[in-house]
């Protein structure tokens, strides 16, 4: 109380100060405010205050932007302040700190020219008179309690208040000064400070104040729920946006190059020089477009870049040039393959025809054969002998339509289809494109490969074939298409109508020597390290391997066979080199050491009796048959997937009530041949000299030996009635003849097929005669000529001709015994039957 007495007289006597005239802000008492002074009138009047006791006058102009402003735009009412430190700035201005005193009034501008100088008299602070009595007033109370908490909620949101100034205001007791000191901390408009600071009553300035709080708190918590409702509706891809737009910004100023831009140009350059369809090059445009908006982050844009790399990596019209030149075409097919001549016919005339015109589409060629005959090495060959480039897509096991046709851009990790994978693999777009095992292929809920194949395969479609991932038409016209499979029956019938079958049947002993000598053998001595050992191979050893080792159509079993032997010819030269290096080392005492196969050295001669010492015993019979012909035991033929193969069939006959077994893991259309060849035999009883109750009194039982094995098919007929019939008259089939036939009830033999691969079987198998339907004449010129020479035909078209000529018999008396007309008419008919000349 003491110090304000004396502060109260001190300040009642007007007196002569400086003014310092302040834009946008007011200095109110008991503030310590840090000032930059720059205007001339405002520094001299600095000086002049520092020059007397430090004290100047501090009042605000009414509009801040004025430079120059003159007594009228300046508040009248103002505050004494003190300079507590004065800087002077090298730009020249100075940066000046001062105490507001106490508030005061301008009675009037003493001067004005250098400087203002005003003559000016204190305001007095009215603190109520309780407050002056030292009395407690309860609505004071109320209202500094209400002040220091709107005070504490208003820092709690305005966050550019440090929070030591609520601590400092907390302990503050005095009205006025409390006031002040909230005023000053506020962000108020000018008007309402300079309101605040005229008010010379305390309560009055307090309750004004917790007002212009309370509003301002209103406004701060708007404020606070827009900030987080807009944080709220943000998304990921605007803050990628945001901070993509900042790294750009960043990467000019730092004056990068923008290579996103680059990248973008050089797409645009790269499909302006593609040769590509227009429908494909407008398409590519509109994605980069598209990738020209987008944030290069996104996952979207990711996948417009895909395809926009997929549309300028595709060879849309890049062609290699192709090679009409049919005599090195022929030089080359001729060596790299034996025999097959069918097929390097066939390509040979697609060469003249395509040298003569530029319009052929490529055909579409199918190579059916058992495994290992040289089909997807010969398509090799092909595409060489053509300079085409060569892409292989194996549909073994694909089971998806998307394989063949793409999968849509919507999906993830999408992609074109194997077709168009191996274009841009080869990057020309007239390769030689081998679907491999097209027979292999299966279907499930993800649809059907085979028919999506239809499209790819059809020459009148193809030309505009729809990928799923590209949307637009891609010409595969000019791409020549090669497929194999090892069997037809497999592949639905739609899709084997667009290819053209070239049927690979498998090799003669003759083809496997040629093959073997020519090729296998040179190859296997070259992986074995053996090629400069001089490793050979006698002719007739390579026969044996062939003969005893393998039986098999193609030569991937003789190839096997090969490197067996070249393994164990590499082990024993190798045991004989670390003999000879250990009987050299006993004069140096050194220890032996094997080392690598010295080329040269006194060779190695594969002769048959070493075979057998090398592979062990023989695996298979060739050319022997059963010591003695056989009751009821038929050699059958059968056609199988991995060539044609001997199938031996066996009946018997056992007393009993008339039932009829069959064994011997047997498919549906084959049960059906047994029933109808039992039918025809027990139709035909009488003329084998049966009485009627025959049947009624023995049991019947068929049987296809190596019954783990599904034997299946149409071509048993003849064999079954033949062994029914010797079981049942006692009579031997002939050991050398083989047999293939479907038979009807009425005994009429009918066509089959594979005729070519059934007869290579026999010939292995030793067989002299083949008895065959006579509708399968046109057959016999696909037969080779040297398996032809050794075999002896017989073309029949009913059963009797084949009991006749199947039975060891010499009169067909012996078979046909009915003494009626019938009989003797059947006798007379096949009399000069059994002793036919070979076809």
């Amino acid at each position: 109380g003491k110090n304000d007495d004396s502060k109260r007289r001190a300040t009642k006597g007007a007196s002569q100060l400086p003014l310092l005239p302040l834009r946008d802000i007011i200095v109110f008492p008991h503030m310590v405010v840090p000032l930059f002074v720059g205007r001339e009138k405002s520094v001299t009047a600095l000086e002049r205050a520092m020059a007397g006791d430090k004290m100047l006058v501090l009042a605000a102009q009414q509009r801040a932007k004025t430079n120059d402003p003159v007594p009228e735009e300046i508040f009248p009412v103002g505050t004494v302040g003190q300079i507590i430190q004065m800087l002077r700035l090298p730009d020249g201005t100075v940066k000046v700190l001062v105490e507001g005193k106490g508030r005061t009034r301008i009675t009037r501008y003493v001067e004005t020219d250098a400087c203002f100088v005003v003559e000016n008299a204190p305001l007095a602070e009215d603190e109520g008179e309780a407050a002056v009595a030292g009395e407690p007033d309860p609505e004071l109370e109320a209202l500094l309690r209400q002040v220091h908490q709107t005070f504490e909620t208003y820092v709690k949101l305005n966050k550019r208040i440090p929070p030591e100034m609520l601590i400092s205001v907390q302990t503050i007791e005095q009205p006025s000064r409390l006031a002040d000191t909230i005023a000053g901390a506020l962000a108020l408009k000018l008007g309402d400070k300079q309101t605040l600071l005229e008010e010379t009553r305390a309560t009055a300035r307090l309750t004004r104040l917790l007002e212009l709080m309370q509003s301002e708190i209103e406004v701060l918590q708007v404020e606070k729920k827009i900030r987080s409702r807009v944080k709220k509706q943000m998304e990921k891809t605007q803050k990628e946006y945001y901070l993509n737009e900042q790294m750009q910004a960043i990467q000019k100023e730092l004056g990068e190059k923008d290579d996103y831009q680059a990248e973008l140009a050089e797409l645009e350059d790269q499909t302006r020089k593609k040769k590509m369809s227009e429908d494909a090059r407008e398409k590519t445009f509109k994605e980069i477009k598209k990738l020209k908006m987008m944030s290069p982050m996104s996952a979207e844009a990711t996948v417009v870049r895909n395809y926009i790399d997929w549309m300028l990596s595709l060879p849309w019209y890049d062609y290699a040039e192709e090679r009409y030149d049919l005599v090195e075409a022929e030089r080359i097919l001729e060596e790299d393959h034996w025999g097959l001549e069918k097929v390097k016919e066939r390509i040979l005339e697609h060469l003249a025809v395509q040298s003569i015109t530029e319009e052929l589409r490529g055909p579409i060629l199918c190579l059916v054969g058992p495994p290992g005959v040289g089909k997807t090495s010969l398509a090799r060959s092909i595409a060489k002998s053509l300079n085409r480039p060569f892409a292989r897509i194996s549909l073994g096991g694909v089971r998806d339509e998307a394989e063949i046709r793409g999968h849509r851009k919507t999906y993830v990790g999408a992609m074109p289809g194997k077709i168009l994978q191996a274009l841009r693999k080869v990057d020309k777009g007239n390769p030689l494109l081998l679907l491999d095992e097209i027979d292999k292929m299966s279907q499930d809920f993800r649809g059907d490969p085979s028919s999506a194949l239809l499209e790819v395969l059809d020459p009148e479609q193809n030309n505009t074939f729809s990928d799923h991932y590209l949307e637009v038409d891609y010409d595969l016209s000019k791409t020549m298409f090669l497929t194999t499979a090892n069997t037809l029956h497999t592949i639905p019938r739609p899709l084997l109508d667009r290819m053209e079958i070239i049927s690979l049947e498998g090799y003669t002993e003759s083809e496997k020597f040629h093959i073997a000598k020519k090729y296998l053998v040179p190859k296997q001595l070259k992986m074995h390290g053996l090629k400069d050992r001089k490793v050979t191979f006698a002719d007739l050893t390579l026969r044996q391997i062939i003969r005893y080792y393998t039986r098999e159509a193609g030569v991937r079993s003789l190839e096997r066979q090969l490197a067996n032997v070249c393994r164990k010819v590499a082990k024993v030269l190798i045991k004989e080199q670390a003999i000879t290096d250990a009987k050299s080392s006993k004069s140096t005492k050194d220890t032996p050491v094997i080392r690598a196969l010295k080329p040269g050295g006194k060779g190695f001669a594969v002769s048959p009796k070493k075979l057998v010492e090398l592979l062990g015993a023989h695996r298979y019979k060739f050319g022997k048959m059963e010591d003695e012909n056989e009751i009821g035991l038929t050699n059958g033929m059968a056609y199988t997937d991995v060539g044609g193969d001997m199938l031996v069939v066996e009946a018997t006959v056992v007393p009993g009530r008339g039932k009829f077994t069959v064994t011997g893991q047997l498919g549906d259309v084959m049960k059906e041949s047994c029933s109808a060849a039992m039918s025809y035999v027990r139709s035909r009883g009488p003329l084998f000299g049966l009485d009627k109750d025959y049947f009624a009194n023995v049991d019947v039982h068929i049987h296809v030996p190596e019954g783990a094995i599904p034997k299946d098919g149409p071509s048993a007929g003849c064999a079954l009635t033949t062994s029914i019939v010797s079981a049942i008259t006692r009579i031997p089939v002939k050991r050398t003849v083989a047999m293939t036939g479907e038979i009807t009830l009425r005994g009429r033999v009918l066509a089959i097929g594979g005729l070519k691969e059934k007869t290579l079987a026999a010939h292995r198998g030793g067989i002299r005669t083949i008895i065959c339907p006579k509708e399968n004449e046109k057959d016999l010129k696909d037969i080779p000529k040297e398996v032809m020479k050794d075999l002896r035909f017989i073309l029949v078209d009913h059963v009797d001709q084949v009991l006749v000529n199947a039975m060891d018999i010499k009169n067909a008396k012996e078979l046909f015994k009915a003494r009626g007309e019938r009989g003797q008419g059947l006798r007379a008919q096949y009399s000069g039957q059994t002793a036919q000349a070979p076809h």
